[in-house]
């Protein structure tokens, strides 16, 4: 399992692999969306080189994706 990751990497992969589409960028961070039926989630990446594990975790749980599908699609 790899420990870092940049944040278009996290971008590309959640917009190519789960349906997310960029909705805004506002300085270093993207806000991505999906509509999921009547709901609609939301989740914000900063687009650093490196994503600290703990960050990369809190993208996950808010776009409502377990971890090592994420792994699995990367």
């Amino acid at each position: 399992m790899r420990k870092s990751v940049s944040g278009k990497h996290v971008i590309r992969a959640l917009c190519r692999s789960f349906g997310f589409f960029v909705v805004s960028q506002r300085g270093s961070h993207v806000k991505l969306r999906k509509r999921t039926g009547g709901r609609v989630i939301t989740t914000i990446v900063p687009t650093h080189t490196t994503l600290a594990l703990g960050t990369l975790r809190g993208i996950l749980e808010l776009a409502e994706i377990d971890e090592e599908n994420f792994w699995l699609v990367l």
